[in-house]
């Protein structure tokens, strides 16, 4: 099979699911959807021809990632290009999850900075010109640097270089495999495969604000490891318990509620009383 046609159809992928792309409904059917590794591996695969590997790849990648964060302009991995680079190398070499997840760490957090950066450097010279263009009353201009040469700087700073590092970096990434150890080969796939819990982990910790909420947790991985229920018939189970908790705790709400309002009742009563005598 031929690499031409999917790492081109990777790139427009990646091209698509970037937060400035218009496309897909903006960032809603954009950035939110086909810039999520769990969508790029499902398109990626298809791309590629293995549905299969890809979601398996899409999967451990969005583990990883399903608790990076942004503030406000800055971020600590650029999660488009970690998707599709990490994920279309590795359908293009050994279609391993475990190396899914080391290439998208890598590319994610060093290319994909580098290239999100200059991004947005370059943007800020295309909103001069729009500006500008708008202080002289020019609707060409803003049209051109508003929307069409930003379009297209995404288009070459994504598309592109994601085209590029799957077609001619599939012998690399092969020659580094089959050049490394064995005994490196294992612990890359061990810490691939630790870092999805890791990501787990992390948020866990932003949701979770009791801890005793942790049981849930404990309670859900007992019924998939040792009763070997499925997810589907856990994620039936967790919405029952859920909703049963929920309602559990806001009728004990309401109860203090009305208890309260009781008490507060009673004792302005007594303050009423309590003038009348001295009156």
């Amino acid at each position: 099979m031929s690499l031409f046609i999917p790492a081109l159809l990777t790139g427009i992928f990646c091209y698509l699911g970037a937060i400035e792309s218009p496309w897909l409904f903006g960032m809603s059917g954009g950035f939110y959807i086909v810039g999520r590794p769990l969508v790029a591996g499902l398109l990626v695969g298809i791309a590629f021809g293995d549905i299969k590997a890809g979601v398996l790849c899409g999967l451990a990648v969005q583990a990883v990632f399903i608790a990076n964060l942004s503030t406000g302009g800055a971020t600590n991995s650029e999660i488009t290009y970690a998707a599709y680079g990490g994920i279309g190398l590795a359908m293009a070499t050994t279609k391993d999850p475990a190396i899914a997840v080391t290439l998208a760490i890598l590319i994610g957090q060093t290319f994909g900075l580098i290239f999100y950066n200059f991004r947005m450097a370059f943007y800020s010279y295309w909103n001069t010109r729009a500006e500008k263009a708008a202080e002289n009353n020019d609707d060409h201009g803003i049209v051109l640097n508003h929307l069409v040469f930003p379009q297209i700087t995404t288009f070459l700073i994504r598309a592109v270089p994601v085209f590029l590092a799957i077609y001619f970096g599939k012998g690399l990434v092969d020659w580094l495999i089959q050049s490394i150890p064995d005994m490196v080969t294992h612990i890359i796939q061990v810490l691939g495969g630790v870092l999805p819990a890791l990501g787990i982990a992390m948020l866990m910790s932003i949701v979770i604000k009791n801890k005793s909420h942790l049981i849930f947790f404990f309670a859900g991985f007992v019924l998939l490891a040792f009763a070997k229920l499925s997810m589907i018939a856990i994620v039936f189970i967790a919405a029952l318990v859920a909703y049963m908790y929920f309602y559990a705790s806001s009728s004990k709400g309401g109860g203090q509620a009305a208890t309260t309002a009781e008490t507060t009742q009673n004792v302005d009563t007594d303050d009423v009383y309590e003038d009348d005598d001295l009156f």
